[in-house]
């Protein structure tokens, strides 16, 4: 297997960084990957998503939410090689820092490629699907290659993880309309801007965000690791969504115990520092 040494060095958090995302929900960081890392690893998870995709209607014929991104989860149970990226000691060390726990767990990986001509991605929050017992999850959001704004890169309603709006509203064609609005009434800045190749993102699991459509004749390839505090426990599901999400991802856990199942693997910690 090629070794790429960035995927284990560490990435300096700054101590603004961190009241940054704090205060906004989210931040974008340079210089996080090189470009020899994410050409290879592009590759190898292209061809993850092409096999794994259960996905095969015409982009016309299907509804909101699919008509945005392929989505294929747990690629790191099925190729060793996407394992070896989703583990990324730096990339998990740089959630624990931004969170300010002692160390993370895998909630899930996530492969989310927006093909050509791929929709929007309607507004919503992460956590609406995570029976999660604290706010302490964060999605890291890797574009595997350069994404201007015809690709659709994410934009974030700044603030909006400390409001506590449309925590009930799963994601479609309501969220996209009543989230807009609030939004809208609430002030909230939300600018779209594009992505250097090596420049990920770190969002709460609370953080509004959407994304524009696809309207280059490339794919949008993104993966996404979601991390959370490594004491992380959990909570009764409040919906269907966080029931299903109990089942897949969190096996066997019972309500207030700690979510560490063979799912969920420690993926940085200071406390074996």
């Amino acid at each position: 297997m090629t070794e790429f040494k960035d995927l284990d060095s560490d990435y300096s958090v700054a101590a603004e960084y961190i009241e940054y995302f704090k205060e906004n929900g989210y931040i974008k960081l340079k210089d996080v990957l090189s470009p020899e890392t994410l050409d290879y690893y592009r590759e190898v998870i292209s061809e993850q998503v092409k096999l794994l995709n259960t996905q095969h209607l015409p982009l016309e014929e299907r509804d909101l939410y699919h008509r945005a991104f392929l989505q294929v989860s747990n690629i790191w149970r099925k190729n060793d090689i996407v394992k070896r990226f989703a583990f990324s000691r730096r990339l998990a060390k740089i959630a624990a820092d931004l969170l300010e726990v002692s160390g993370v767990r895998m909630y899930h990986d996530q492969a989310l490629y927006k093909e050509p001509g791929g929709g929007f991605t309607p507004w919503h929050a992460d956590q609406q699907y995570w029976p999660l017992a604290s706010e302490k999850s964060v999605t890291v959001w890797i574009p595997l290659q350069k994404t201007p704004l015809e690709m659709g890169p994410l934009s974030f309603a700044m603030g909006s993880h400390k409001k506590g709006f449309a925590r009930d509203l799963p994601i479609g064609e309501e969220s996209e309309t009543k989230i807009a609005e609030i939004v809208k009434r609430e002030n909230m800045s939300h600018l779209a801007s594009s992505f250097d190749l090596g420049e990920v993102s770190y969002h709460y699991g609370w953080t509004l965000h959407r994304a524009g459509p696809n309207s280059t004749d490339k794919a949008r390839a993104v993966m996404t690791v979601i991390y959370m505090d490594e004491d992380m426990k959990l909570a009764e599901p409040a919906n269907e969504n966080q029931k299903v999400d109990r089942d897949v991802f969190c096996p066997g856990v019972k309500v207030g115990e700690v979510i560490k199942t063979d799912m969920n693997p420690l993926l940085f910690s200071y406390r074996n520092s």
